[in-house]
């Protein structure tokens, strides 16, 4: 046989991938598989008993089919992809999620499906109702809310709102995210299947909730209209109304369902009412329209029978597990509040224990900080104590200063009046002594004038005697006997003749007489200067002593008052001014 004559080997397996709510899983599945083989396959994966209410799901072109379980998964107009990928979805909703949802991964699959078709719009929901419902999502993922730990913004990656609610309000994602917490913090205590099904409770309460729509016509005149395919019945709207129904069929009042190509015929349960008739264009979603129609209604009519044995064992199961975890929850709470009390103890101990070391090393510093301050007081009582003595042992060679001052004030008085008074008398001395030396110079210039012309007559006299000597003897012996004096002349001759009649001795006594006057003139004149220069010495030398006098108070006082040093008064007296200028003058003299 050749190469070429043998027949291509068809493949005995092929891939799957099947998407859940929370999960994807790929299987390998034999190419004779039925739909019912998948489904169960996942269903046991999953976990899930309550198989009754889901189904697998595919995209068909521009709608979707669900998986038929008895026939064969390639045999089906399934996606010719490898993998064909399957949703593991919700196909009918309970009338009443808490009687008829048993297990806890059915809660939870419905759960994520109805948030999801919420967040995605497929339900409307009113912004009240959409807050309420995050803060059961948050309860349920977060569990108890914990300020210390749910801090602001803990909220800000998980979408909990419908785009069309955040969109309705100007509303930041903080306020929204404040709202949601504010209910969210009351749900504390709420497990997370109890929140997921007090979530599940407040969504089948909305109009949309579990309802399939499809577009139909009432009428060959195409009047558009909406059916809508739920737990309750059949229901049929405006196109542009999905809450409100303007005629409804419950599953009670239906007597039978029938379709011909694109007609459906519903025939109520009373036979005097009309029977509805409507039209739909394409056959694979008649076909879905009566799958759907099929299982809601044996859903129906099941809820109202006695449960089967596998539905009564999963429901004991379920409450005996309930049970369990409610004791779990209680002990787990106990333990929990047990151990936040604990820790609330085990906190203010250790609160209380840094109290008592922080007051203890406050007390410590305290400590250390009194005796450092008793050591610095009773230092500084040492050094004022010191400082006391001290200032006593000045304060008494203060006072001795003072009467040592106070006497040498009154001997300095003492000494300046005895100068006053030498002052006073050499005042007089050289009033006295100017008058002398005026009346001496006045009497030297007479004498003076006087020598001067006792000279000159001496010098007319020796000439007169020249001339007469000259003539001749007898003249001089005619003459002998002196003629009588003529008038006018007589004074005149006689003074001549008496000045005619001095002699060189007495010239030369008067002239030693006048030198001996002016050199104890001269003498007396030396003796007053000294003693004025020795006057002036012992003024200086007392008015020194009196400013250092004075200094040495007011530094005594300072000190004793504890001020700093000032400088001495400097007095000006005009007496001593007038001392100033009775020197200089006697200097002069």
């Amino acid at each position: 046989m050749s190469i070429l004559g043998l027949k291509k080997k068809q493949p005995k397996t092929f891939k799957v991938k099947v998407i859940t709510m929370d999960a994807e899983m790929e299987f390998s599945c034999e190419v004779k598989w039925k739909g019912k083989d998948l489904f169960d396959l996942v269903c046991r994966t999953v976990g899930l008993r309550e198989t009754w209410f889901f189904g697998l799901r595919y995209t068909v072109k521009d709608t979707y089919a669900w998986l038929k379980t008895e026939k064969r998964v390639l045999d089906q107009e399934v996606p010719k992809d490898s993998p064909i990928t399957f949703h593991f979805l919700a196909k009918f909703f309970p009338e009443k999620v808490e009687e008829e949802l048993v297990q806890e991964i059915t809660q939870h699959l419905f759960f994520l499906q109805v948030k999801k078709q919420i967040l995605d719009e497929e339900i409307f929901c009113s912004p009240e109702a959409s807050v309420l419902l995050a803060s059961y999502a948050v309860q349920a993922k977060y569990g108890d809310y914990e300020p210390n730990f749910h801090k602001p913004g803990f909220l800000a990656q998980d979408e909990l709102l419908p785009k069309r609610v955040l969109m309705q309000y100007q509303m930041t994602a903080d306020m929204w995210e404040e709202k949601i917490t504010a209910w969210y913090a009351e749900h504390r205590g709420i497990a997370r299947d109890e929140a997921e099904m007090d979530y599940l409770k407040i969504a089948q309460d909305l109009d949309m909730y579990g309802v399939s729509y499809f577009a139909i016509t009432q009428n060959k005149r195409d009047t558009d209209l909406l059916l809508g395919v739920d737990a309750q019945g059949l229901h049929i709207y405006s196109p542009n109304s999905k809450l409100n129904p303007n005629k409804s069929f419950p599953w009670s009042g239906i007597r039978n369902i029938s379709y011909s190509e694109k007609e459906f015929t519903i025939k109520p349960l009373d036979k005097k009412k009309d029977v509805f008739k409507f039209y739909s264009s394409q056959l694979r979603v008649n076909k879905l329209i009566l799958q759907l129609c099929i299982g809601n209604h044996d859903l129906f009519m099941r809820r109202r029978k006695v449960d089967s044995i596998e539905v009564q064992q999963m429901k004991s199961q379920a409450k005996e597990e309930k049970a369990r975890k409610k004791v779990e929850r209680q002990i787990l709470a106990r333990e929990k509040q047990m151990r936040e009390e604990a820790e609330r103890a085990k906190e203010e101990m250790e609160r209380r224990l840094f109290q008592l070391q922080d007051e203890a090393r406050l007390a410590n510093e305290a400590l250390l900080r009194s005796e450092e301050t008793a050591d610095l007081l009773a230092e500084k009582a040492q050094i004022a104590e010191e400082e006391a003595k001290l200032l006593a042992h000045k304060a008494a060679e203060a006072e001795q200063e003072r009467q040592r001052i106070e006497a040498t004030a009154l001997k300095t008085k003492e000494e300046k009046r005895l100068m006053e008074q030498k002052m006073r008398e050499a005042e007089q001395l050289a009033v006295k002594l100017v008058e002398q030396s005026e009346r001496r110079s006045k009497e030297a210039d007479h004498l003076k004038q006087d020598l001067t012309e006792a000279k000159d007559a001496e010098r007319r006299a020796k000439q007169k005697l020249l001339e007469i000597t000259k003539t001749s003897y007898p003249l001089i012996a005619a003459y002998s006997t002196p003629p009588p004096p003529p008038e006018g002349g007589d004074q005149a001759l006689g003074s001549g003749s008496m000045r005619i009649d001095f002699k060189d001795s007495d010239m030369k006594r008067l002239s030693m007489e006048i030198e001996r006057e002016r050199l104890e003139y001269v003498e007396k004149s030396k003796h007053l200067q000294d003693q004025l220069k020795e006057l002036k010495s012992e003024i200086e030398s007392l008015k020194l002593e009196e400013q250092q006098q004075q200094a040495g108070v007011y530094s005594l006082r300072n000190e004793a008052r504890g001020y700093p040093p000032e400088p001495p008064y400097m007095p000006h007296s005009n007496r001593n001014s007038a001392y100033m200028a009775q020197m200089a003058f006697f200097e002069e003299v």
